[in-house]
This record gives structure tokens, C-alpha cells and sequence, in this order.
């Protein structure tokens, strides 16, 4: 009763504290391991989330938080600007090679890492386009797909198709032109000698887990390649095993110019980004483009590396390629009158509801209650992502609280 008591007063504070920049369920979490959470009272719920994939070695990694230990009692943080960190460049020569790329820039999120992929591509261009063809500072392009998700800065809304994001934040920043997502033509006639990058998910993650046409990526790929423009692939979601590959390109037979990476790449623990391309292009960098206090910190690099090296040796990627379409098989067996599909890659799945009955948002909201946490996207779109870690014993615990649900 008195943890109760607690819970609810800490709602209240939230609401009178927490600027209301997200609706969450009114589920208050004490502690976590691996794919379970438990609140207050000590009730368990299933993680079907991962924090939208940064959690993808599950809550509490043993491997991760050891090394987070020992790394907090020698150095967390230095200034880059001025002083090296054995950490920073052990980890950038690592993630490089684990990216099959030259060359590192590190953030700390999701969204500082897309800024920053956006200014690389930019000043690349500018070096390399020919001085005949007439290009400025001001009119360099870069296309995007419509429904794109790629954070909520100021740059990023600019060229978001969702109302939601974009409403009353104006004036937006110019320089992104929008096509269809999953179009090769509309690509194709987009492109012009302005362009000077196409940045794309390779699977739509907040958009609602929208997987592109079998050859989509690598036609574009193609075109990019023939007209000189660079391909960015934003994998923070999709990346480190998600989908079942290490990268969602890779389903396509893709490497890009530039990954765009983050989310699990903290292992969960703390919080780090990167762009990661060739010599060629991220060389165009020099002392004072760009910087970040906290990015590629000592402690960030120390956890990351190790994160890395779960992602390589507990196999994720195969577990999630493994179980994934089995558990795709298992929804759609379930024959819910509410669904309309389910669609997605590895263990990242969408589970689309149809018009005219319960939302999405509440069948969420139900499952919370039953004991599993998920959440919606884009309101007809239950998201699931699990730990990649997960056990076909505790997906098939999930499957059974949301056949409950559904049907």
C-alpha cells in the first residue's frame, strides 16, 4: 500500500514537473534484468521495447556493467580538444573496422550523429563539385523519404513529413527535398546536380517498422553511385543485429558511403553516436568544424567497445534471424480480427490494426496492464522489439499475453 501510495505521488510530480514531451503508461519501474522490468509492487513485465532498440543486449548486460565499473574509477570524461584518450581511439579503430569503414566521428545521440552526417555530406560536396557547375554554399540538396524518423532537432523536423513533429516549430531549415519512400523512379528524377546525399532508413523504424521493396536500397545505391551522390544509412535503430543482419543494408546487398549509428551501441548504460565512412569523406573534417563535450568520452568508448564485442560474440544478429520469423509465424497465426498485418525483419516487428476499433495506442496500453510493455507508432502501428537476447520460453510468454489482447 505505501509503495502504491509512492508511486502515485511520483505521477503527480511528474505531471508537475516533466514538461509533457511524451505520454507514457502509467507504469513506474524500480529495477531491470535482461528482458524483464519490475515496478513498485514488485509485478513483472515482459521488456517488448528495448528502449526502441538501444537496449538490444537487454537490461543490465553483466559483461557491460563491469566495464562501466572499472572505466567510472579512472576517467569518464576529457576534453577532446585537448588531450587524447587511449579509449576514444581504440574504440574508433574497433567500430570502424566492425562498420567496414576508415574513420569515426563520434556523438552522443541519435540525432547529433544524423546533424552531424547532414554537415559531412554537406562540406563534402562542396569540396567536390565541380566549380563549372555553379553550385553555393546555398544550394547544395539533400533528399529524404517521406515518413522518415530521423530525431526531433530543429535541422530534422525541417524535412519531416509528420505534422506532429513539424507544428509550430518553424522556420524551417532549407536544403531537403522529399520523395517517396520505397520509389526508385522518384528517386531517380529527383536527383540533380545539387545533390549532394540521400539519407534513408533502411527500414522506416518510427514511421511503423515499413519494410522497402525487395532491390529498393540497391537501385538507389546504383543511382547514387552513377551520379555521384553520397548514400547515408541511418541504422540506429536497425543496426547492431535488429533485423537479423548486423546492418538492415545488408538484407540488399548494400554498403553505403556513411553509416548513421547509436542506440545499442551504449549497451544501454551511457550514451554515444557516430558517423562512420571513408578517409575520403569524413577527412574533410578539420580542428574546430565540429566537436562535442561529452562525445567519444573515455567511459562512452569503454562501454561501447565492450558492447560491440556482446553484439559479435553472444551472436545477436543470429538470434534475431533465427526468432524473428518465428515470431512473425506465431502473430499472424493468432488470426485477430483487429489486425490488418504484420510486417517487419528479425525482431523488429509491427503489428498493423485496423481502422474503425480499439488504437493502437490501446491495445498497448492493455498489454501494459496485462504485463508486457510495448508501444505504438504512427497510431495503426504496435511496435515490437525485444532484447535480442530474448528466449523462444520468454517470447513465447509474450505471445501469450498478446494473443489475449488481439484476439
Amino acid at each position: 500500500m505505501e509503495r502504491q501510495y509512492f508511486r502515485d505521488e511520483l505521477l503527480k510530480l511528474a505531471r508537475l514537473y516533466l514538461a509533457p514531451n511524451y505520454a507514457p503508461f502509467n507504469v513506474m519501474i524500480e529495477r531491470a534484468d535482461g528482458c524483464r522490468l519490475w515496478d513498485y509492487n514488485g509485478r513483472e513485465y515482459l521488456d517488448f521495447l528495448s528502449a526502441y532498440s538501444a537496449l538490444n543486449m537487454g537490461h543490465n548486460h553483466p559483461r557491460i556493467r563491469k566495464v562501466l565499473s572499472e572505466q567510472s574509477h579512472k576517467v569518464s570524461v576529457l576534453p577532446g580538444g585537448a588531450v587524447h584518450s587511449p579509449e576514444k581511439i581504440l574504440f574508433g579503430k574497433e567500430l570502424a573496422e566492425f562498420c567496414g569503414m576508415e574513420m569515426v566521428l563520434l556523438m552522443n545521440t541519435g540525432v547529433e550523429a544524423v546533424e552531424t552526417a547532414i554537415k559531412f555530406a554537406r562540406k563534402y560536396a562542396y569540396l567536390r563539385k565541380p566549380k563549372k557547375t555553379g553550385i553555393t554554399f546555398s544550394d547544395v540538396e539533400i533528399i529524404v523519404c517521406a515518413n522518415n524518423f530521423h530525431g526531433r532537432s530543429t535541422t530534422v523536423i525541417s524535412f519531416s513529413t509528420e505534422k506532429l513533429y513539424r507544428d509550430h516549430f518553424g522556420p524551417y531549415t532549407p536544403g531537403f527535398k522529399i520523395v517517396p519512400y520505397g520509389a526508385v523512379e522518384a528517386f531517380r528524377e529527383a536527383v540533380n546536380l545539387r545533390t549532394a546525399a540521400f539519407l534513408v532508413e533502411p527500414i522506416q523504424g518510427e514511421g511503423g517498422i515499413v519494410v522497402p521493396p525487395d532491390g529498393y536500397l540497391k537501385e538507389c545505391w546504383q543511382i547514387c553511385q552513377d551520379k555521384g551522390v553520397l548514400f547515408i544509412a541511418d541504422e540506429i535503430q536497425s543496426g547492431f543485429g535488429r533485423t537479423g543482419r548486423t546492418f538492415a543494408c545488408e538484407h540488399d546487398g548494400v554498403k553505403p558511403d556513411m553509416y548513421i549509428v547509436g542506440k545499442s551501441l551504449s549497451g544501454g548504460y551511457y550514451p554515444i553516436s557516430a558517423v562512420a565512412s571513408s578517409r575520403e569523406i569524413l577527412g574533410v573534417s578539420q580542428a574546430g568544424d565540429h566537436g562535442s563535450t561529452f562525445g567519444g568520452g573515455p567511459l562512452a568508448c569503454h562501454v561501447a567497445r565492450e558492447a560491440l564485442r556482446v553484439i559479435k560474440e553472444e551472436k545477436l544478429a543470429e538470434r534475431a534471424a533465427e526468432l524473428g520469423p518465428y515470431f512473425m509465424d506465431a502473430l499472424r497465426a493468432m488470426n485477430s480480427p483487429y489486425v490488418e498485418e504484420v510486417r517487419g525483419r528479425g525482431l523488429w516487428v509491427g503489428v498493423v490494426i485496423k481502422k474503425d476499433g480499439p488504437t493502437a495506442h490501446e491495445f498497448c496500453e492493455r498489454l501494459a496492464e496485462g504485463g508486457l510493455i510495448c508501444k505504438e507508432t504512427r497510431e495503426r502501428v504496435i511496435r515490437f522489439s525485444p532484447p535480442l537476447i530474448i528466449t523462444k520460453e520468454e517470447l513465447d510468454l509474450g505471445l501469450g499475453m498478446i494473443k489475449k489482447v488481439l484476439t
